[in-house]
């Protein structure tokens, strides 16, 4: 009976091979094996997958050749020196290093190395895993915690535009009213003085421009309910065009404008919409800033069942790598801003029956992008997302 288990649980050599086989080959990791003298005698198909090698084109050659050079450089050293001594730098420690594919590029890998004492004398076995997937869901998420306390301050700064907006808009009334006053002081009696009563007029309007911009900054901030209603598209253009060219930040500029005063009006949010117009000028005047020819294009036309507004730039153009993810959350490609305003630019203009596309390049060389709404807006009422493209430059 003693001899007969014995039997019944020796597993013959081919068996063996087969399951390891198996088992390698399965491997999620990859797994490499090589002797004392740093030749390669296994290389699983995760290891063929993640260097790009065969393992007939890496057997018995050294394991150098799946390093950097500077890690090669130094890998025969550590090796001796571990022989001779016994002083363990990585074998049974797991460290993160570079690989090197068999194109050339290099790659982040975790790498744990075992030994072990075989009858063909001592050998060494490596497991590596690909860092890289790991390493861009990190970056990823540094990413969105960084987008997550802009936005926070984006907010807070929201707040705050309306708070000033609301602040300012009082010394104004009173300073229109000192003017007014003014005005008829100077006007009064049998000769008033042409030239004083000219000076306060113009005062006077520049009061009142500078409390209608502070009105629509102030509607621009707020968080509100969309609220749909008739629009005039060539004023609301314009309104939107002024905004973005207040202060100096954009001079030397050429701004053309094509807006003719017959345009239709549509059913639309006017907040939303002039969003989505602020951004997209934002982003030409932004694409211009760094180039010797700066010029930026408004087109509004009708075609068909829709309005068209179209903005363009002089700029270089978007990348047509960059394209298909545009219109992606957090895909921008500037340092500045979140990549967030095309996105929510985009949707908009589909909750109002419409779309935003891009033509990556235009007449004057850059970008355009076309804003399509219909003329008979009865699209579904869709809540468009509670997020203020007022703050940052083009995402």
């Amino acid at each position: 009976m003693r001899e007969d288990h014995s039997r019944s649980m020796s597993v013959s050599p081919s068996v063996s091979e087969a399951r390891l086989a198996s088992v390698l080959g399965t491997a999620v990791d990859g797994i490499v094996v090589m002797d004392d003298a740093a030749r390669i005698i296994l290389f699983n198909k995760a290891c063929e997958t993640l260097f790009g090698y065969s393992a007939e084109e890496v057997r018995g050659k050294n394991v150098k050749m799946l390093m950097p050079a500077d890690y090669a450089h130094e890998h025969d050293g550590y090796l001796s020196h571990y022989l001779e001594t016994g002083e363990k730098r990585i074998i049974g420690i797991g460290r993160e290093v570079r690989g090197r594919h068999s194109d050339g590029t290099e790659f982040p890998i975790e790498l744990s190395v075992g030994e072990a004492a075989t009858p063909e004398g001592r050998q060494f076995i490596g497991i590596m895993r690909d860092l890289r997937p790991r390493k861009a869901v990190e970056r990823r998420l540094a990413e969105a915690q960084a987008q997550l306390v802009n936005m926070t301050r984006i907010s807070a700064l929201d707040e705050m535009g309306a708070a000033i907006a609301h602040e300012l808009n009082q010394p104004l009334t009173a300073i229109m009213l000192y003017l007014q006053a003014a005005r008829r002081k100077a006007s009064a009696g049998g000769a008033p003085d042409e030239k004083l009563v000219e000076i306060v007029d113009k005062g006077v309007r520049e009061a009142e421009r500078a409390s209608q911009i502070i009105q629509r900054m102030r509607g621009f901030v707020e968080k509100r309910d969309p609220e749909r209603r008739p629009v005039s598209m060539a004023s609301l253009i314009r309104e939107c065009l002024e905004l973005v060219v207040l202060g100096d930040a954009h001079s030397g500029v050429k701004i053309f404008a094509e807006i003719p005063d017959d345009l239709p009006e549509i059913s639309a949010d006017p907040v939303q919409i002039q969003q989505v117009l602020v951004n997209l000028a934002r982003n030409a005047l932004e694409a211009v800033r760094e180039c010797k020819h700066k010029v930026v294009r408004v087109r509004a036309f009708t075609e068909g069942p829709d309005m068209i507004v179209s903005v363009s730039d002089s700029g270089g153009g978007v990348p047509p790598e960059v394209v298909p993810n545009l219109f992606r959350a957090f895909s921008g490609v500037k340092r500045r801003g979140l990549g967030l305003g095309l996105t929510i630019s985009r949707s908009i203009a589909q909750n109002h029956g419409g779309d935003l596309s891009v033509e990556p390049l235009g007449e004057d060389g850059g970008a355009v992008f076309v804003l399509r709404l219909p003329l008979d807006a009865r699209a579904e009422e869709t809540p468009a997302p509670a997020v203020s493209l007022t703050k940052g430059p083009s995402e």
